[in-house]
């Protein structure tokens, strides 16, 4: 679907009133698409710490060409500053120093990652310096301009070999609508990475699991996941029968239609995973409904049939699939939350507190989980689908220009940090969630 106000904005009429005006001006995002290089440009490794030394190994091997001295007039692609090294908050200047003389040299859709240690893990005025690296990435996030993504990685001691596969997501076009966000590598159980012999191909053998998967974000997940190497298992309702068969045959992939709300449907799934496919590495949780209305007029079914397909049955298929041992060594859960269940939206009390949960149940069993298996989320903000193309032009004016970005994102978006999430040597990425919203200028 296309941005009509970015398309305009762009023109030289557009171009001229928008400067005049003041009003949002929009960079055409770049996006990956298969066979792209992770990176088309240089990336300016900086800082000092406990990473720098090993950074141009990563990004090697990720096929991303670095340089660890600035030359003069250089133009770049990305940055990444190791602010590991920032013990007190005198030592902050050390950003100013390294950022303040590149930012205008930044090519058109630019990526910064600063790398930091996790605050809770260290104590003193090195704590209160690695938490003031939160405020700069989200603050430059909303001044780098031109499509523009900034993050903060807190890399947790001995989680040091396990960047690749969030640097390559971070840098690369598959970030295009992730802005001003923290990630947490190392936190929560596993500090370690499997190793992926094939960075185009990091899914190669593995089987995901894709609820909702017939249309919009679904389908897109289950299109990246197949991208990626996987067999994809589409689940969804007897109503969606014909498009999900259609596009699991066009995956080669297998499907599942049932309602993920029965009784019996962890079971079913379980049993099909474990019979068709000996179990499963990635299940994505994105089956998910909106019945708004206000509290004060909202009935009983409303409320019991959000929470119960957002976050009831995402619940008990996982809890089902761990018990009895689908979910293979290693394996991912990924639930699909929403920018309501951390800002709030008006007439979306049951939608809200269903997509909070989700963000509940990637705290509840984050620490819990063995065997390498992780769980996160993703929290989309405004995404055009046939859904939002549907809600009244001024009202979509507004959500689609309040974020950092000026725009709305994609449904391949939401799929491209799931599929990070699903990569094998994401396993020291666990209990996270990540925003794909553009960094709303609001709640976020």
């Amino acid at each position: 679907m296309s941005d009509r106000y970015q398309g305009f904005a762009s023109s030289p009429l557009g171009k001229l009133l928008v400067t005049n005006l003041g009003l949002p001006s929009p960079t055409r995002l770049e996006r990956y698409r298969a066979g792209d290089p992770l990176v088309d440009g240089t990336v300016l490794v900086g800082g000092a710490g406990r990473l720098v030394a090993d950074l141009p190994a990563v990004l090697g091997e990720l096929g991303i060409g670095s340089a660890t001295t600035d030359a003069e007039d250089a133009t770049y692609k990305a940055l990444v500053f190791d602010a590991t090294g920032i013990t007190d908050t005198t030592g902050l200047v050390a950003l100013q120093e390294f950022f303040t003389p590149l930012v205008r040299r930044l090519a058109t859709c630019p990526r910064v990652v600063v790398l930091g240690t996790t605050p809770e893990s260290v104590s003193g005025g090195e704590r209160v310096a690695q938490r003031a690296l939160e405020g700069f990435t989200r603050s430059l996030g909303k001044e780098i301009g031109r499509g523009g993504t900034v993050q903060l990685v807190h890399v947790s001691a001995g989680a040091e070999g396990a960047l690749a596969s969030t640097l390559g997501f971070l840098l690369s076009p598959k970030s295009a609508y992730v802005s001003g966000q923290v990630v947490r590598i190392g936190a929560h159980g596993s500090t370690t990475a499997e190793t992926v012999a094939d960075w185009s191909l990091p899914l190669q053998g593995k089987v995901a699991l894709v609820t909702g998967a017939s249309r919009g974000i679904g389908e897109q997940i289950a299109r990246t996941l197949h991208r990626d190497g996987a067999r994809v298992v589409g689940v969804d309702v007897p109503q969606a029968a014909s498009e999900l068969q259609a596009l699991m045959r066009g995956l080669d992939g297998d499907h599942l239609v049932l309602d993920i709300t029965a009784k019996d449907a962890p079971q079913r799934i379980a049993h099909h995973l474990r019979t068709e496919h000996g179990g499963v590495d990635v299940v994505v949780h994105n089956a998910g409904i909106t019945r708004d209305k206000k509290l004060a007029n909202m009935g009983t079914d409303r409320w019991e049939s959000v929470i119960g397909v957002n976050l009831t049955a995402p619940e008990r298929i996982t809890r089902v699939l761990l018990d009895e041992g689908v979910v293979h060594p290693n394996g991912r859960i990924v639930g699909v939350a929403s920018i309501a269940g951390i800002a709030g939206n008006v007439g979306q009390t049951n939608y809200a507190a269903s997509k909070a949960g989700v963000i509940g149940l990637v705290d509840s069993l984050a620490d819990e989980l063995e065997d390498g298996i992780t769980i996160n989320a993703v929290a989309p903000g405004f995404i055009i689908t046939a859904m939002t193309a549907a809600v009244p032009f001024a009202t979509r004016e507004v959500g689609q220009r309040l974020n950092a970005l000026s725009q709305g994102g994609l449904p391949v978006d939401v799929a491209e940090a799931i599929a990070w999430y699903a990569n094998p040597a994401s396993t020291a990425v666990n209990g996270n969630v990540v925003r794909v919203c553009g960094q709303m200028m609001l709640g976020a």
